[in-house]
């Protein structure tokens, strides 16, 4: 039986999926543990911890599709405190990511004698920025525009347009992962090279990481524009992607200032 509420928030129900999702980071980030120290069964759990995350963050996350878009619950009330949400989990990527960019600045305004007193350190030859790193630049520059014209086609209840749109925002950053590891592969030195790079590995390596969530998220709002879940009025789903991909884009140019370019 529905119970009307004569209030404009969600109060959801018991679910077993915040319970579930912490086991399985925990047997994730234990087996990585075990794993770098070289204990044999540190691998099997691992795989185990992120099926079961995978399994189950994709469980929760189509509870909170059907809660908002067939079950109404989402009112512009819970829709504002999901978009402080969604604002607050950006802000704590931000320092996550000004970790690094600390790191980094500390390690290379006043290089130690131990890495030659000169950044980048003795015997690393750093990455041409205007190869690799400045054409995934220029992607991630044209992803940001293409998701910004589905926006706006969204907004206007353009749905070819909007389809097309964040499909070109998908090739370009297959693309981007793409040349990403190709970079990896061909770099003459490893995250084990000192302190240029575990830094290096570590911040680009976090960044394409969140670029391949951001890909997901993206690919999930496309087989919901598909499905017609979104209106020119009720799309956050849509809207917090957006945010999320704006944000990798922010860090990207920051990086290819800072480590690539200034680094360099």
């Amino acid at each position: 039986m529905k119970i009307n509420h004569n209030h404009p928030y969600h109060l959801v129900d018991p679910s077993p999926w915040p319970l579930t999702t912490s086991i399985a980071a925990f047997f994730t980030t234990f087996g990585i543990v075990l794993y770098i120290h070289g204990y044999e069964s540190g691998f099997s759990l691992l795989i185990l911890g992120f099926f079961i995350l995978c399994f189950v963050v994709s469980l929760w996350w189509r509870d909170v599709i059907r809660e908002a878009t067939f079950e109404g619950h989402h009112t512009l009330r819970v829709q504002k405190g999901l978009r402080i949400g969604i604002s607050l989990f950006i802000v704590s990527e931000v320092i996550f990511f000004f970790a690094f960019f600390w790191a980094f600045f500390h390690s290379s305004l006043s290089p130690v004698f131990a890495i030659g007193g000169v950044w980048p350190p003795v015997g690393i030859t750093p990455i041409n920025p205007w190869g690799v790193p400045f054409l995934n630049t220029l992607l991630l520059l044209c992803s940001g525009f293409t998701l910004t014209w589905a926006h706006h086609a969204l907004l206007a209840g353009r749905k070819k347009q909007t389809l097309n749109a964040i499909v070109f925002t998908l090739i370009l950053a297959v693309i981007f992962t793409s040349l990403q590891a190709f970079e990896y592969e061909t770099a003459n030195f490893s995250i084990s090279d000192g302190i240029y790079g575990s830094v290096f590995y570590l911040a680009t390596g976090f960044h394409g990481f969140h670029v391949l969530i951001g890909t997901i998220f993206l690919g999930v709002c496309t087989l919901r524009i598909i499905k017609n879940h979104f209106s020119r009025s009720h799309h956050f789903g849509f809207e917090a992607a957006a945010w999320y991909w704006h944000f990798v884009d922010v860090v990207w140019l920051f990086l290819f200032v800072c480590i690539y370019w200034w680094g360099s």
